[in-house]
């Protein structure tokens, strides 16, 4: 799971805490897919004519994929990307052979599946020179790219950051009319400090429809995006006034619904899931038919803002697709919840155990005064006391783990 023997090493740019409040301002990492980023990596396939195509970011301990085409993961620890030396040279890589290279020979996804040869990369990177991920090209074969290859590349690699600061700066999501997630997050952020203040009720629902990519596949991504048109003007038109709706990205939604406790949620949910489920959009034959899955999470006064609010929301709507999709589930605790206030942080940090012989790159997502959560590639060996050590902070505090998921951990500090 990428443990290292611990050193006090040089300067890590994936460590760069400047670098991670520039992925930050962006808030797109574990987001939907977007047609906009997935007909980037289809062009990477086609006009290079590779096996697979990637657009990606990079936090402290993980590229993520937000595109890909022509590959199944969704996500690889940073330490056996090959986009990761990017970040420290940001001109575009070309590979023509992963196995004759020092650099990569011996990486696991060339020696084990899925067998690269080929890679060629080019940075993702902001405004004011941060580099935050990457487009790439991948192939099992040999090849070589000239100019021409590398300036596709490049280019696309512009494409993808401009779709980055579109989505950044709008206040309104263009397909739908709806609010963006930037938006949706800002607006909610301030309900949400309303109903802490005042101690009163607020609730979250978070849905997304099932099987969506299917739906892409067999009917084409115009009947795709008016079924996201649809669907969105449907629950628009079920809401009161006072409740906020936001597009989060791809095909999940948020509705914010303040003066609302967990039961008049969940009776929200239901109508909003019972109204999809008979939704027939036009234009086929049959026409087509969706149902959603949907989470609730209600505001905890102490401990909640926005970001951890929607990712309860979260939580409970992936329960409710293991238990069946087209279902409502309301957030449970799976452990011990934080008592006060979380505070929504993107810095890189370190696990350190095994009498401190041994270490594991984790990204900070959330702090508060006495405990954290972390992301990382996996939780499967991390042991449930460690020391955690943010770089960028000068700090070190044991832990002990209260609640872990396959890739998250709650701790607290000991």
């Amino acid at each position: 799971m990428g443990q290292a023997v611990l050193t006090e090493d040089a300067f890590e740019p994936a460590a760069d805490h400047l670098r991670l409040a520039a992925l930050d301002r962006y808030d797109v990492l574990d987001s939907g897919r977007e047609e906009a980023f997935d007909r980037i990596a289809r062009l990477i396939r086609l006009t290079l004519g590779v096996e697979v195509g990637i657009v990606s970011l990079m936090d402290a301990h993980r590229q993520w994929y937000k595109a890909v085409d022509g590959f199944s993961t969704d996500e690889v620890p940073l330490q056996s990307a090959f986009c990761r030396h990017l970040l420290a040279d940001p001109s575009p890589i070309v590979v023509p052979d992963a196995t004759l290279d020092e650099r990569f020979r011996d990486n696991p996804y060339v020696t084990g599946n899925p067998h690269v040869r080929f890679y060629a990369g080019a940075p993702l990177t902001t405004s004011d020179g941060f580099h935050i991920g990457s487009v790439c090209a991948i192939d099992s074969a040999v090849r070589n790219f000239g100019p021409r290859e590398k300036a596709i590349l490049t280019e696309l690699a512009h494409v993808a950051m401009n779709e980055l600061e579109l989505r950044r700066l709008a206040s309104t999501d263009a397909l739908t009319g709806v609010s963006s997630r930037r938006a949706f997050k800002d607006e909610a952020g301030k309900f949400v400090a309303l109903a802490r203040r005042h101690r009163s009720a607020l609730s979250c629902i978070a849905f997304d429809l099932d099987h969506f990519k299917s739906v892409n596949d067999t009917y084409g991504h115009a009947a795709g995006d008016q079924v996201l048109s649809a669907v969105s003007q449907l629950v628009g038109n079920q809401l009161r006034r006072t409740d906020l709706f936001g597009r989060l990205g791809g095909e999940e939604f948020a509705v914010l619904l303040p003066h609302t406790d967990q039961h008049r949620a969940y009776e929200a949910a239901e109508k909003l899931r019972l109204a999809i489920r008979t939704l027939k959009i036009p234009g086929s034959h049959p026409p087509i038919a969706v149902s959603a899955s949907i989470g609730i999470a209600s505001l905890d006064p102490v401990g909640d803002d926005i970001d951890s609010l929607l990712q309860k929301a979260d939580e409970a709507l992936y329960a409710a697709k293991r238990a069946g999709r087209n279902r409502s589930a309301v957030w449970q605790p799976a452990g011990v919840a934080p008592q006060s206030e979380r505070r929504r942080v993107l810095k890189a940090g370190r696990i350190i155990f095994m009498n401190r012989h041994a270490v594991t790159d984790c990204t900070v997502r959330s702090l508060w005064e006495n405990g954290a959560e972390l992301a990382l590639s996996s939780t499967l060996d991390v042991p449930d006391a460690f020391a955690l050590q943010i770089r960028s902070d000068g700090v070190e505090w044991p832990c002990q783990v209260t609640s872990r998921t396959e890739q998250r951990l709650i701790v607290a500090f000991s």
